[in-house]
């Protein structure tokens, strides 16, 4: 079946070839495996750039991204295709544990330092931002967020969002670090300019070593490994753990695993690890 914009000239159905290339495309660039079942998703996503580019097929639009002059493009492809459903306090067992055990067991710690690293839109990080100002001031912390896509970034740089995104912030955060929108920003809060300039948003690549980072001592990789083929997720997870300090905490999804991975890593709870060493 064929996808058509209003306005716009039709584009022809992926062909299974045409898929192909754009899990190899995607696979080579970010590590991300698409499945069959993605083929809707993927033509969902980018039909509207074969319309609004006046291309009337995939392998078009494929080989616009492949050549020397679709830099820009393959930067908007990857932003639409990447998955960027996050939310304020999203699965907050981790955040509790910040707070009553990690936070306090680094209470020496000279410089506490946090990565979110597929940071998306920002809720994460600035989640974080709270609960480190709340429980680590004024003891210096920093974090750092990382995220494949430009663009997630610098609408995360804003700090500027629905009030539905804020609904799991506690009442008490809510009022000390949100500013509420009014005129034209009704409907929004805008996360205070001094929480949003302790954080800092920078592009990474996961399935690519960076030294440039340093070492962390808490490091959150949170629903992004069960988008990759299990050669990648285990590449994405040594090069994460190669930046965690010996004894680090490391925090992933709750519906993610690292059994079997051979790392150096031990259990703390479902979900949380500590990197072995002294």
């Amino acid at each position: 079946m064929a996808v058509e914009s209003a306005g716009t000239a039709m584009v022809s159905s992926i062909s299974d070839q045409e898929f192909g290339l754009f899990q190899r495309f995607f696979h080579e660039r970010i590590g991300l495996q698409l499945t069959t079942v993605k083929k809707p998703l993927l033509c969902g996503r980018l039909a509207k750039r074969l319309n609004a580019l006046g291309l009337d097929n995939y392998r078009a639009y494929y080989n616009l991204l492949v050549s020397k002059a679709g830099a820009e493009e393959r930067e908007t492809a990857i932003d639409l295709i990447t998955t960027h459903e996050t939310y304020f306090f999203r699965e907050p067992k981790h955040f509790e544990l910040l707070q009553n055990k990690v936070i306090p067991a680094l209470h020496a710690s000279p410089d506490l330092r946090v990565w979110s690293a597929a940071s998306s839109t920002g809720e994460e990080a600035y989640t974080l931002a709270m609960i480190l100002d709340s429980f680590r001031s004024p003891k210096p912390w920093s974090i750092t967020a990382s995220d494949i896509s430009r663009q997630v970034l610098i609408n995360a740089q804003r700090g500027l969002y629905p009030m539905s995104r804020g609904e799991r912030i506690p009442a008490p955060y809510l009022k000390r670090y949100c500013l509420r929108g009014t005129g034209r920003y009704s409907g929004y809060f805008l996360v205070e300019a001094a929480l949003r300039e302790r954080v800092q948003f920078i592009p990474g690549n996961l399935t690519q070593q960076d030294n440039t980072l340093g070492l962390f001592d808490v490091i959150l990789l949170r629903n992004v490994l069960i988008y990759f083929d299990p050669p990648t997720k285990l590449l994405v997870l040594r090069n994460v753990v190669e930046r965690l300090k010996p004894g680090g905490w490391l925090m992933v999804g709750h519906s993610e695993s690292l059994h079997d991975t051979h790392l150096a890593l031990e259990l703390v709870t479902p979900s949380v690890y500590r990197k072995v060493g002294v």
